[in-house]
């Protein structure tokens, strides 16, 4: 295993600033190691031995490799690109006096007071009118530096705050991003910001998808810097897995694949989200363009195996008892095998055992992670992809402490773990 080369986490969560940053960078990888680009509305012509990924609708990715034969198994993993964040509303602008903000919705389920106080950037895609009104420019964007800052309340003015404080998605969640003079309070600000920033002219455009992020750097944290602090760990930590497996594993049969989707943290439920139809689709398309059947596709998937992957709850070092009782992963302790009866984790007793035994057999450390039975806990794509994908599935992951904060942190040596078991998957 230490031949193989796996991705730079603090690099890469330092770029993959947004779903179409996270693509735009994965698909650069790709490409480094020889992966070819396919077209999602054009034929293809598939051949075996060869890498190839295509992008769906910019912000979700799929990426296979395939041998001569390709019946002799199918291996599949999946994560997502996106994370709880705010998105930057049409007509943006708004004013308080000579203030200048942004009006945001939220997206996901983000601790909001996270969010306070931080140095704020954007990044996403601008749609600019073009000749064809069905084919309009997307161009992508990031910011990459400084732009905002969503101020707190100062102490003396809410005596009460450290009794516990709530943030109005509406009101007190709106990013400051300039001053204006009374010559400028009525000026589409933002607009001429965009145009300004990026090269683009105001008129031309459409509209946006901007995602607003953290651009504080990650970083190691701890006395033997045993601790990764950034944002977007929940899910850049597994993109990166999935990306290592794929790119490092020698694949030497059979269909192996790796879907990154968006929409996550919002129900899945898009043309590009795990809940579509994407992958069982493209999975498809490739056993027909290998002239086989419907018929020994859907056989193929009896056989099947899928990891999904998302990041689970650490042991809280401060407030332990919001872990199960017997089940309670650590940072550091390797992968995590994540377990739910309602199924709201993807998985059964063959799953776990599978898991196990790859971890086992190739000295990567593993652990369990479950609710407490009385604390209703998150959901992942794992259940709504098998669902429609009827596939053999195990949800896993690294573990982190502060899921949805703004900065969360989790065991750098974690990330190893799970390369090292999406690779061994892939072999």
């Amino acid at each position: 295993m230490e031949n193989y080369h796996f991705i730079d986490p603090l690099k890469f969560l330092s770029e993959a600033t947004s779903p179409y940053q996270t693509v735009i960078k994965s698909a650069e990888i790709l490409k480094e190691n020889g992966f070819e680009e396919l077209e999602l509305d054009q034929d293809w012509k598939l051949e075996p031995g060869t890498d190839y990924f295509v992008k769906v609708y910019g912000s979700t990715l799929v990426a296979f490799h395939f041998g001569k034969n390709l019946r002799s198994r199918l291996h599949l993993g999946a994560a997502h690109t996106d994370s709880p964040c705010l998105r930057i509303k049409p007509n943006a602008e708004t004013t308080t006096r000579n203030y200048g903000k942004l009006n945001v919705e939220v997206y996901g389920g983000m601790i909001r007071s996270t969010w306070i106080d931080r140095p704020l950037s954007l990044a996403g895609k601008i749609v600019l009118k073009s000749n064809d009104p069905y084919h309009p420019k997307t161009v992508f964007v990031d910011a990459r530096r400084p732009l905002m800052v969503i101020p707190h309340l100062a102490i003396h003015m809410n005596r009460q705050m450290n009794d516990g404080e709530s943030f109005n998605q509406q009101k007190d969640m709106l990013p400051l991003i300039t001053m204006l003079d009374g010559n400028r309070l009525s000026e589409p600000f933002f607009m001429n910001f965009l145009g300004s920033e990026f090269k683009l002219p105001v008129e031309d455009i459409f509209s946006y998808e901007l995602t607003v992020y953290p651009c504080d750097p990650p970083c190691l944290v701890g006395i033997h810097n045993e601790f990764i602090s950034g944002s977007r760990l929940d899910n850049l930590t597994s993109v990166m897995a999935c990306l290592n497996g794929i790119i490092n594993g020698s694949k030497k049969d059979g269909l192996h694949a790796v879907a990154l989707f968006d929409n996550e943290e919002v129900g899945s439920k898009s043309k590009q989200g795990a809940a579509s139809m994407v992958l069982p689709d493209i999975l498809e398309r490739i056993y027909l363009n290998q002239c086989f059947t419907t018929e020994q596709y859907l056989a193929d998937l009896g056989k099947a195996f899928f990891f999904s992957l998302d990041v689970a709850h650490a042991l809280h070092p401060n407030v332990p008892e919001k872990n199960d009782i017997t089940n309670f992963p650590v940072l550091n302790g390797g992968v995590t095998l994540k377990i739910a009866c309602s199924q709201s984790y993807a998985g059964d007793a063959e799953a776990i055992a599978i898991a196990k035994s790859l971890c086992s057999g190739h000295n990567i450390p593993c652990q369990v992670f479950l609710n407490r039975s009385d604390i209703a806990g998150g959901f992942t794509l794992g259940p709504l992809l098998s669902a429609n994908l009827p596939i053999r599935t195990m949800d896993i992951g690294v573990t982190v402490l502060g899921m949805h904060s703004a900065r969360e942190t989790m065991g750098a040596d974690d990330q190893d773990a799970i390369n090292r078991l999406m690779t061994v998957f892939f072999e």
